[in-house]
């Protein structure tokens, strides 16, 4: 398959201003993708939401124009998680839906996703004939077939409804103290209502978005000051969203962070025992080998896709599976959304915590990780690096030594220019002694 110009594992993401991420690529991007994805539904209209980033504004007004010049219409729903896009694009059959955001990167990157009209991340083929319209010359209809653009004023609503459709009628919250980290991103206006609606005693961070402070010092990658809140106000979990809402991590009552492989067993396992797991588990090349051992433990199969929630997804839809994820917190379960849903996949920890009458703590304690050191190296070349024969070699050398107590995995990221460093072992030190060795050698090879 022809190799993507500007598609990465999510989309397309870069600084705001830098080589791709303009106003003017957003225009012709928002025409490519109107010629493209305006015909897979009737109702030729492509939903469009963001995060908070103060860049949104610009995007969101030029991909408007730019799907208008293709003759396509837009509804723009405003600050929305992502999965809430992906949702209402299947729920108002829309022929695609658009979501501005950068994820869990700083405010001044911003990135352009897109779903297809079921809701699900666009296939390769579809990515590809985009990046061919984008080669094209500009061109827009004739003004009786321009594109009409409208606001949404109840997607908020609806999306609520739609998180709490997920937990069981029969259940709810109450009794539970939770601080919930919005990551100063699209869950702002959305989480502590779920949350709040279905009982629980709700203490709110991260909900104060200015443009500039998405994902600072907050959410799913910065948790220190959930663990501290959590302690101060003795609530029995912290929940943290990441700026686009997509990604999940958890904090137990004593202040620890529980990471997305932990909260993707203890979903597993409880299912597994209700006979309700429609097949195996779907993880990523980071997953950790812990969980892999205790699901083969539970006779769970158990499968690892490329990095990057969209190839989990293709897994899981390959096996007819549903329930898959990766260790930084974006969690599937296509039996209740098409795509990573950090605020459902909460629902479904609490959901297992209410019914199996434990805490989070005790839950997370029946799959210990291991030592996991990931270095991360910002380095232009990432994807020629991670290729080089003495790379490889140093990485194959230091895997039989660790034999079957760890492994090594370098990756280069999709999203960004960095190149990822990754030693699993039993012993911590061991661990970090050999990550050290890899990053010296890629040191050598810029």
């Amino acid at each position: 398959m022809k190799e993507k110009k500007y598609f990465g594992t999510d989309g397309i993401r870069g600084e705001v201003g830098g080589k791709i991420m303009t106003a003017e690529f957003a225009l012709k991007l928002g025409r490519a993708a109107g010629i493209v994805l305006g015909k897979l539904s009737p109702s030729n209209t492509i939903i469009i939401g963001k995060d908070t980033r103060i860049s949104g504004y610009m995007f969101e007004a030029a991909l408007e124009a730019g799907l208008s010049s293709a003759g396509v219409n837009s509804l723009m729903l405003g600050p929305m998680p992502t999965p809430a896009i992906a949702w209402m694009t299947s729920s108002m059959h829309a022929s695609a839906g658009i979501v501005i955001s950068a994820s869990h990167n700083p405010y001044y990157d911003n990135g352009i996703k897109f779903f297809d009209h079921n809701g699900e991340k666009l296939s390769d083929e579809l990515e590809l004939a985009i990046e061919q319209e984008l080669d094209k010359e500009f061109t827009t209809v004739k003004s009786q077939y321009l594109g009409k653009a409208k606001r949404s004023e109840d997607a908020a609503g609806r999306y609520i409804e739609f998180c709490k459709s997920s937990f069981p009628r029969q259940q709810s919250l109450v009794g539970l103290k939770l601080v919930v980290d919005c990551a100063n991103g699209a869950t702002y206006h959305i989480a502590p209502q779920v949350f709040s609606e279905l009982g629980a005693d709700v203490t709110v961070i991260g909900n104060q978005p200015d443009g500039l402070n998405i994902n600072q010092d907050c959410g799913s990658t910065e948790p220190q000051i959930l663990q501290e809140k959590v302690l101060e106000t003795c609530a029995d979990l912290g929940i943290a969203l990441d700026g686009d809402g997509d990604r999940l991590l958890m904090v137990d009552h004593y202040g620890e962070v529980i990471d997305g492989d932990q909260l993707i067993f203890i979903v597993a396992k409880h299912l597994h025992a209700k006979q309700k797991l429609n097949g195996g588990v779907v993880g990523t090349l980071m997953t950790n080998q812990a969980m892999q051992v205790q699901l083969e433990t539970l006779k769970i199969p158990f499968l690892r896709a490329n990095v990057g929630d969209r190839y989990v997804h293709q897994l899981l839809k390959k096996n007819n599976w549903s329930l898959g994820g990766e260790s930084s917190g974006h969690i599937l379960n296509l039996d209740l959304a098409t795509t990573g849903d950090g605020i459902v996949s909460a629902l479904m920890v609490l959901m297992v915590m209410i019914n199996e009458g434990k805490s989070l703590k005790e839950l997370a304690s029946q799959i210990p990780l291991y030592p996991q050191v990931l270095i991360n190296i910002t380095i232009e070349n990432a994807k020629q690096i991670a290729k080089h024969p003495d790379l490889i070699k140093h990485a194959q050398e230091i895997d039989m030594k660790l034999g079957n107590s760890g492994r090594t995995l370098i990756r280069a990221s999709g999203t960004q220019p960095m190149l990822r460093v990754m030693v699993e072992a039993q012993d911590k030190n061991l661990a970090e002694t050999y990550a050290k060795e890899l990053t010296q050698t890629v040191n050598s090879l810029k």
